[in-house]
């Protein structure tokens, strides 16, 4: 049996992340995204300490098993949704941890694939599945009204011509069922043109909302917030890097809500009584730290990336949600 290669990976805006994280010796600290095990390795590196990595992805864990050994211990890999990361790390006797780190979105890994699906870049099967369970994306495309489709690809895409997108699709899968990456791409060109002065593919944004649907992405998103609330231990620090606008905004909601930080209703307005627990976090930092010229220069994809950074408080964590954001 051949043991699957280990390839060094550096993460988008990793300074940056390992600066907010300090870690230290003897601490515990989970990477909830562990993808290609940047980030864990990167903690690994700055201090003698544990790390649990969690992916929902097998061939992720996969991956990562040369990099456990070599880590003698002191890297614990576990196969779960981040949304978990309490109740995945209790399972290993840990109730709190000092530092959490989450990568929102695929890996360079899952992109760069045919065989899984997630790009048009190179022909392959209509997949998009993180976990290989589940419906695909192909099932999506071929099963969701004209409507519901339209709907899903302005919604998770923010895609302006959705409804020419799913009008097309419709028309497309009464010939034939789309199954392959490439064809839906042809379809979305001949919808609505190439766009030759636009920096990113036509496609881009339907493929991108169809991988957030498929994997309920938001939903996980913001469960793995909030179980990451619960798992840090007092001044235990909270790392999120997201691509793109709806994970961002959707990590500064949250922490805004959680540290206390909304916006102030309008003066001109009755007071409304609204009751909330106490702040579990505050922010060391107003806003998101971007990439510099020099990491974009080097990897182009770490362009769109944003780190928003929060340190845990001792106040309790505010109630369970489990209805899924994407939902």
């Amino acid at each position: 049996m051949t043991s699957t290669p280990e390839i060094i990976h550096v993460p988008v805006l990793a300074e940056e992340v390992l600066r907010a994280l300090e870690p230290k010796d003897g601490a515990v600290y989970v990477d909830g995204t562990f993808g290609n095990g940047g980030y864990s390795r990167a903690v690994l590196d700055a201090a003698d300490c544990t790390v649990y990595a969690i992916d929902r992805d097998p061939d992720a864990i996969a991956r990562g098993q040369v990099m456990a050994a070599e880590a003698g211990g002191r890297l614990i890999l576990i196969e779960g949704r981040f949304s978990e990361i309490d109740r995945l790390v209790a399972a290993h006797g840990v109730a709190q941890v000092s530092g959490i780190a989450l990568d929102i979105g695929i890996s360079s890994f899952q992109i760069d694939d045919p065989a899984r699906g997630f790009s048009f870049a190179a022909d392959g099967p209509l997949d998009m599945r993180m976990e290989r369970s589940g419906a695909t994306a192909a099932d999506i495309v071929n099963s969701l009204s004209e409507t519901e489709l339209a709907e899903l690809i302005y919604r998770f895409g923010e895609e302006r011509q959705s409804r020419r997108i799913a009008a097309a699709i419709v028309s497309a899968r009464a010939v034939e069922a789309i199954t392959r990456t490439g064809q839906l791409a042809d379809i979305i060109i001949r919808a609505i043109g190439r766009r030759p002065d636009k920096k990113t593919h036509v496609a881009t944004k339907t493929f991108q909302a169809l991988r957030i649907y498929v994997n309920d992405e938001l939903g996980e998103l913001r469960l793995g917030l909030e179980a990451a609330e619960r798992l840090l231990a007092t001044d235990g620090t909270l790392c999120v890097v997201s691509f793109h606008s709806l994970e961002d905004k959707l990590v500064k909601s949250f922490l805004a809500e959680r540290s206390g930080s909304l916006p102030t209703p309008s003066r001109h307005r009755p007071p409304q009584r609204r009751s909330t627990p106490p702040p579990t976090f505050f922010l060391p930092k107003r806003g998101a730290v971007k990439p510099g010229r020099d990491e974009i220069a080097a990897n182009p994809r770490s362009r769109s990336a944003r780190l928003r950074v929060a340190v845990r408080t001792d106040a309790a964590p505010w109630p369970e949600t489990r209805a899924g954001a994407s939902a």
